[in-house]
C-alpha cells in the first residue's frame, strides 16, 4: 500500500536544494514528484517519492546532512492542522501526546510511541516502508522535525538528553550533535528522542484551551485517513479535480506509480478510475453550477471535459435534467444512472 504525506513537507525543499547547488524542479522530475504540489501544501504525495527525492538530493549535492537542513527550516506550520492543535495544548507533555495521536493525518506511514518513565521520556519514531527500514535522509527529516517542534514549544535553549539513530555514524558526527544539541547514539535499536520527564510538565504560555478544544473536534472529524487503494485514489482525485488538473497520469505521479498500476489495483477492488472520477465530478459540479456567474465553459475545463457540450451530455445522463433546469430548481425524483464522459 502506498503511504501518503502532505506536500507541505516540501515547503522548504527548493530553498535547501538551491543552497547546495541543485535545481529543485529538475530533482523533483527525476523523483517523479508533481511540481504543482509545491504550491498546494495539502496535496497528498507518495512517501516513496519523497524518499527518492531526499536520497538523490543528498547524493547529487554531496550534502550528507540534507535531511537535517530541511528539518532545520521547518516547524509547526509544516504540519497544518496537526501543528495547530499541538501548539494550543496546555503543557509540553499534552502537546507531544497530541502530536503522537494525530501525526498519521499528516504522514500516514509515521508513528510516534511515547514511553514515560520517572526520570526520562522516550519518543520513538517508526517509519513504515517497503524496505525493512527507512532511508537515512527520511529519518533525519522526520526525527529532526519532531525535535524542532518540541524545541519550538520551549524556546531554542531546550536540549534533549539523548538522540538515538539506528543507522551507522555519518562522516561528520559533529553536524548531528550540533543539530540536536546533545549526545547522539548511532547504530541504536530505534530512532528516538529522550527528554527529561520534568520537561513534560512545562506550561505553554501561548496555549488557548478553547481553541485547542475546537481544533481537536475538527481534527477528530478527519482523523481517519484513507486506508485502501481505492480510498487513496479517491482522495487524490478530489484534490486535483478542485484544482482543475486531474488525469490518471497526474494521480499516478502523486501515488508514485504508473497508470497501469492504478487501473489494475482498482479493478482488483471492483471499481475503476473512471467511476471514481465520475463520482467526484458529480459532487463538485453541483457546487460549481450553484454560482450563476461562473461560465459553464470554465466549469467544463476544470472538470476535465473535452468541451462544454460533453459536460452537458454527462450532466443530463448523471442527473436526469439539464444544467439550466438544475439552476432553476428542477430536481428529478430519481437521478439517472451514472455515466462516464470522454
Amino acid at each position: 500500500m502506498t503511504d501518503l504525506i502532505r506536500s507541505s513537507s516540501l515547503t522548504y525543499y527548493p530553498e535547501v536544494a538551491r543552497s547546495v547547488g541543485l535545481d529543485p524542479r529538475q530533482m523533483m522530475r527525476k523523483a517523479r514528484l508533481p511540481l504543482a504540489c509545491l504550491d498546494k501544501p495539502d496535496t497528498p504525495i507518495a512517501v516513496a517519492g519523497l524518499r527518492r527525492l531526499l536520497e538523490s538530493s543528498a547524493e547529487a549535492s554531496g550534502a550528507e546532512d540534507f535531511g537535517l537542513r530541511l528539518a532545520e527550516r521547518g516547524g509547526l506550520t509544516n504540519f497544518g492542522t496537526v501543528g495547530l492543535i499541538v501548539r494550543e495544548q496546555a503543557t509540553v507533555g499534552e502537546a507531544i501526546d497530541a502530536f503522537s495521536r494525530f501525526i498519521h493525518i499528516h504522514h500516514d506511514g509515521m508513528r510516534l510511541d511515547v514511553a514515560r518513565g520517572k526520570q526520562a521520556v522516550t519518543i520513538t519514531m517508526h517509519l513504515r516502508g517497503r524496505k525493512p527500514s527507512a532511508s537515512r535522509q527520511s529519518i533525519d527529516v522526520a526525527l529532526g522535525s519532531v525535535h524542532r517542534i518540541i524545541q519550538s514549544l520551549f524556546g531554542h535553549d531546550w536540549r534533549p538528553q539523548e538522540v538515538h539513530l539506528h543507522y551507522p555514524p555519518p562522516h561528520d558526527r559533529k553536524r548531528c550533535r550540533e543539530f540536536f544539541g546533545c549526545r547522539v547514539i548511532f547504530n541504536a535499536k530505534n530512532d528516538a528522542i529522550v527528554l527529561s520527564a520534568h520537561d513534560m510538565e512545562r506550561r505553554i504560555p501561548s496555549a488557548h484551551p478553547l481553541i485547542a478544544s475546537y481544533l481537536r473536534k475538527r481534527i477528530e472529524a478527519i482523523e481517519t485517513r484513507p486506508a485502501s487503494w481505492e480510498q487513496k485514489v479517491d482522495e487524490v482525485v478530489r484534490l486535483l479535480l478542485a484544482g482543475g488538473d486531474c488525469t490518471v497520469e497526474r494521480v499516478a505521479e502523486h501515488l508514485a506509480c504508473t497508470r497501469r498500476t492504478i487501473h489494475r489495483r482498482l479493478a482488483a477492488s471492483g471499481t475503476s478510475f473512471s467511476a471514481i472520477l465520475d463520482a467526484q465530478r458529480a459532487d463538485l459540479v453541483i457546487q460549481l453550477i450553484d454560482d450563476p456567474g461562473r461560465p459553464l465553459a470554465d466549469i467544463a475545463m476544470q472538470l476535465g471535459f473535452s468541451a462544454q457540450s460533453a459536460m452537458a451530455r454527462w450532466f443530463r445522463s448523471r442527473f436526469g435534467c439539464t444544467i439550466t433546469d438544475w439552476r432553476k430548481g428542477v430536481r428529478p425524483v430519481t437521478a439517472a444512472p451514472s455515466a462516464t464522459a470522454a
